[in-house]
């Protein structure tokens, strides 16, 4: 079991930027088939945003291609969310997955 903990989320203009963290313990993320990135807005699925894997591929929702960049640092077991050019559809609760665990998420809001 790895318990994952998200941190980063907050409130930002649009065009703005921020970077989520997801701290990981229990399990090294470098061991892991991928990391994921999901998000869920109001009255919505949750969706996946992007995902890195074991080899460092990574994959990305067509939303957000060109905007968000995933990232790892096996070093202290932490993905990343780097999240560029948001627009107020990105307002979401954003949550890290790995090894069938999730995290408790964190609140993203887009607005001026």
């Amino acid at each position: 079991q790895v318990q994952l903990v998200e941190s980063g989320g907050g409130l930002v203009q649009p065009g703005g930027s921020l970077r989520l963290s997801c701290a990981a313990s229990g399990r090294s993320i470098f061991s892991a088939n991928a990391m994921v990135w999901y998000r869920q807005a109001p009255g919505k699925q949750r969706e996946l945003v992007a995902a890195i894997h074991s080899r460092g591929s990574t994959n990305y929702a067509d939303s957000v291609k060109g905007r968000f960049i995933i990232s790892r640092d096996n070093a202290t077991n932490t993905v990343y969310l780097q999240m560029n050019s948001l627009i107020p559809n990105d307002t979401a609760f954003y949550y890290c997955f790995a090894y069938a665990d999730w995290g408790q998420g964190t609140q993203l809001t887009v607005s001026s």
